[in-house]
């Protein structure tokens, strides 16, 4: 894992995708070159025009295409703060702290890999599921959500590996929770990247660590600043306590304590 430097800059919204009643896609763009940016890191949005909003939101880094110089941002509403953020007008140009904090690792040349995402935490898999493609490796997903409407960015996903999917309501995939899909009992793996609801990647540490799978998380603890000032979004580790936003998002589940 590695440290970048962050930049404080002003990203033009060029489209938003209403992806279901909860979701949007939203895709930025810069004039320049974007930084460089890694799976499993993160950008701090400023929020304008919401009164009720005083703090940046954090958002994981859905996808990054250099091509276009596009910055993807895939968005849950939530709140008032994430209802404004998603009603800015195509054109607009929205204010980002980018990227922050650390990456998933990278995997070795023989590793078995399962990517397992639920609801939002689907987002920041899909740009790793595409570059441990590029590295040519076998890349696995398996989403899960509530239904069959809240399986989401599929169609993008598909490009870069083979996708399973869990739904609670038996809507799509296998009926019930990605640590209940057929394919954990039916594939060997050796390496799992996870991130969603906290119980769920609870569940997923324990299969790994039952199955002795080496695991990395990207939590979702609240944060305020981003930096490592405000002290919300402590986690609890081997090492002691720790700010999620500068030592993580990004853990190898042997150092939390779940």
């Amino acid at each position: 894992m590695q440290n970048f430097t962050s930049f404080i800059l002003d990203l033009e919204l060029v489209e938003t995708q209403q992806l279901n009643p909860q979701y949007v896609l939203m895709k930025f763009l810069h004039e320049r070159p974007l930084p460089e940016m890694q799976p499993g890191q993160f950008i701090q949005v400023r929020i304008d025009g919401s009164p009720n909003t005083y703090l940046r939101r954090p958002i994981s880094v859905n996808f990054v295409d250099t091509k276009s110089n596009q910055l993807w941002l895939l968005i849950q509403l939530v709140g008032d703060g994430t209802k404004t953020l998603a009603a800015t007008p195509v054109g607009h140009r929205v204010n980002m702290i980018l990227p922050l904090g650390n990456n998933f690792s990278k995997p070795e040349p023989n590793d078995q890999v399962l990517l397992i995402g639920g609801g939002v935490g689907v987002a920041p898999l899909l740009m790793l599921g595409k570059e441990i493609k590029e590295q040519g490796l076998e890349v696995t997903f398996l989403l899960g959500a509530r239904s069959a409407k809240d399986l989401l960015e599929l169609e993008e996903f598909s490009k870069y590996g083979q996708v399973f999917t869990t739904t609670e309501d038996a809507s799509a995939g296998e009926k019930g929770f990605v640590t209940q899909h057929s394919i954990l009992t039916t594939k060997s793996f050796t390496k799992i990247y996870t991130c969603g609801p906290k119980p769920m990647m609870q569940a997923v540490a324990k299969y790994a660590s039952q199955k002795n799978i080496d695991c990395e998380v990207s939590l979702e603890n609240s944060m305020a600043c981003g930096i490592g000032a405000c002290l919300c979004c402590v986690e609890d580790t081997v090492d002691g306590h720790v700010c999620t936003c500068t030592t993580g998002p990004i853990f190898n589940t042997k150092k939390l304590k779940w």
